[in-house]
């Protein structure tokens, strides 16, 4: 047998590093890769944490249908979404609302957040509203972490609310003793009626009766208004000769007025004469003259009692009585 060539191994060092060059490429690939992938959810999260921000809104009612989701709109153009929703750690009646709004949603400072609903079976939403143009904005006012939007009640709420108000007005009106007033009143109307009824014939010789009387009032009135009338024809006769009297004496009213004017003139010396000096002796002369009444009160008393004592200056002669 003819024996076969020996054919040369081929070096394994070769083969080595050409596994090796692959290895590292591989990984430099694969850790590239998901370096970009980091790189773009931190991105995507850093440009979604700058285009949106969170408000919450506590609720002092109910907010049935609400679920983490729903629409947030702002005048009715959606700006937002409802992030979360959970009770009050320490007041259950409150609701606790996390909103995520557009960054640039014209938040201000009296922005009011309420619950309303579209139509009559659509789903619920929150509606903002308000936002004066000259008011802040929340965010800075607000430096918590989380601003807080005030709320108000809905429309819902407040139907809500009217009709619980009616409802315990209505138990009141229909109390047990007003029940009892109502009854009473009815059948005292019942009785009433009852009476009107069987006293029909009076009731109808009355009404002829005022009938009767409202003719004869029409006359009486009638007649007063044609004497009224006579009276202010005559009255309107007489008139202009009335205002010329008057007008005269007005004139001589005022002529008098004007002599007594010029006399006061002319004696003002005088008048101020007897103002300082008169008046001045005007009292002294009272005192002497009330001094003198007093005294003739005297003498007329004394010339009452005993004249004679008074004028002779001793007792009257006794009369002569025979023994």
């Amino acid at each position: 047998m003819r024996a076969r060539p020996a054919f040369p191994h081929p070096d394994p060092e070769p083969l080595m590093e050409t596994k090796a060059n692959y290895v590292l490429i591989g990984a430099f690939t694969i850790l590239t890769a998901v370096l970009l992938l980091l790189f773009g959810l931190w991105a995507a999260k850093y440009s979604s944490e700058r285009s949106w921000t969170e408000y919450a809104v506590v609720f002092n009612e109910p907010v049935t249908g609400l679920t983490e989701g729903s629409s947030v709109q702002y005048n009715g153009i959606s700006v937002g979404t409802v992030e979360s929703l959970r009770l009050a750690p320490n007041d259950p009646r409150q609701v606790l609302a996390r909103l995520k709004l557009q960054a640039d949603t014209p938040v201000k400072v009296d922005t009011k957040a309420k619950m309303s609903i579209t139509g009559l079976t659509g789903s619920p939403f929150i509606q903002l509203t308000g936002g004066s143009p000259k008011a802040p904005w929340l965010t800075a006012v607000d430096h918590r972490d989380v601003p807080v939007i005030k709320t108000e009640a809905s429309a819902l709420q407040n139907i809500a609310d009217t009709a619980n108000r009616l409802v315990a007005r209505m138990d009141e009106v229909l109390s047990e003793e007003n029940v009892k007033h109502i009854a009473s009143t009815l059948q005292n109307i019942d009785a009433l009626t009852g009476s009107v009824a069987a006293q029909r014939q009076d009731l109808r010789a009355l009404i002829v009766s005022a009938r009767r009387s409202s003719e004869q009032l029409e006359k009486t009135l009638a007649s007063t208004n044609h004497a009224v009338d006579g009276v202010n024809r005559e009255l309107v006769d007489k008139l202009p000769g009335l205002v010329g009297k008057l007008d005269d004496t007005l004139t001589k009213l005022d002529a008098a007025a004007g002599n007594a004017n010029g006399i006061l003139g002319e004696n003002r010396t005088a008048i101020r004469s007897f103002a300082n000096d008169g008046l001045g002796q005007l009292g002294p002369t009272l005192s002497e003259l009330r001094a003198l009444v007093r005294d003739l009160r005297r003498i007329s008393d004394r010339l009452e009692g005993s004249p004679a004592r008074y004028i002779l200056g001793r007792d009257a002669p006794k009369e002569f009585e025979p023994k």
